[in-house]
């Protein structure tokens, strides 16, 4: 059981740091669907430093900043010329896919070198207790991922800057009437939502794997669109949401160990499938901010 629980956490991770990346967009009514082109630039930007300094937190830097880069440009059309969010995002996700495709090849010649990647940093004391002992076996990625999770909750709820976000998000016009400025609030939630994205795709090309691969995000931005949805748009839910898929990643990995006599790509499906089957039951009545994707 243990071992499950600590495979759920460190699988959850990317997850958890693109979802909360897209909490803080959303809630400054900005719906950024290009989360799985900015994880892809994150990955690669992460291992391509990573690979050429030898340092795996050089790369997670650089995944964040690549990460920022992609969400700054994508604020500029969407946010400062009013640009439809949903084609911008797309535009992303394209530009991406194929741009890091053909860095990845043009930078290296034949098989791609292993990148050195951030090892599993157990906390004295409490990685030896029972059961919840999984949860402090893991990576730096994971430990930020829940750090973050718990600051950008009081942020939200508990700082002015974060009531001024959520006002942004709500009603836009009322907080202009009030002197907010709007464009500038989204523009800085949508730059760091998009570092957390990069950061995400970071942990997948040092964390989870020590290399990079055309596609590597699988699909995991669009899951992070869906967790956003499915927490309710809040920090609590969203790491929730996170860790349920985290957790069902897992266990196919572990159904697959087992050699259960199903045909291999029904494992594949098994996270996305149950993920999509909790959110169309779970997502009902969910209210999202008022103004979310309007320019």
């Amino acid at each position: 059981m243990e071992l499950f629980l600590e495979a759920a956490l460190r699988l959850a991770a990317p997850l958890l740091l693109a979802a909360l990346g897209e909490l803080v967009c959303e809630r400054a009514g900005v719906i950024h669907i290009g989360v799985e082109g900015t994880m892809l630039c994150g990955a690669f930007a992460g291992y391509a430093v990573a690979v050429a300094s030898g340092s795996p937190l050089a790369g997670a830097l650089a995944g964040a900043l690549a990460g920022g880069a992609v969400g700054f440009g994508f604020a500029c059309f969407s946010v400062l010329r009013g640009v439809d969010q949903i084609v911008a995002g797309t535009a992303v996700n394209l530009i991406a896919l194929g741009g890091t495709g053909l860095a990845v090849r043009s930078l290296y010649q034949g098989l791609p070198p292993r990148a050195p990647v951030l090892e599993v940093l157990p906390l004295p004391g409490l990685a030896e207790l029972p059961l919840l002992g999984a949860f402090f076996r893991q990576s730096l990625f994971a430990y930020l991922s829940l750090l973050l999770a718990l600051a950008i909750a009081l942020f939200l709820a508990r700082t002015r800057p974060g009531l001024r976000l959520r006002a942004v998000g709500e009603s836009a016009r009322a907080a202009a009437v009030e002197g907010l400025q709007v464009r500038r609030i989204r523009v800085a939630a949508v730059c760091t939502g998009a570092s957390l994205a990069g950061v995400a795709g970071a942990s997948l090309s040092l964390g989870l794997a020590d290399g990079f691969s055309e596609g590597m995000t699988a699909g995991r931005g669009f899951i992070a669109l869906a967790i956003v949805i499915l927490g309710r748009w809040s920090a609590a839910g969203v790491t929730a949401a996170a860790l349920f898929f985290g957790a069902t990643s897992a266990l196919q990995f572990r159904l697959q160990a087992r050699g259960v006599g199903v045909p291999y790509p029904v494992f594949l499906m098994l996270p996305y499938l149950l993920t999509l089957g909790v959110l169309a039951l779970g997502g009902r009545g969910a209210r999202a901010p008022a103004d979310l994707g309007r320019n």
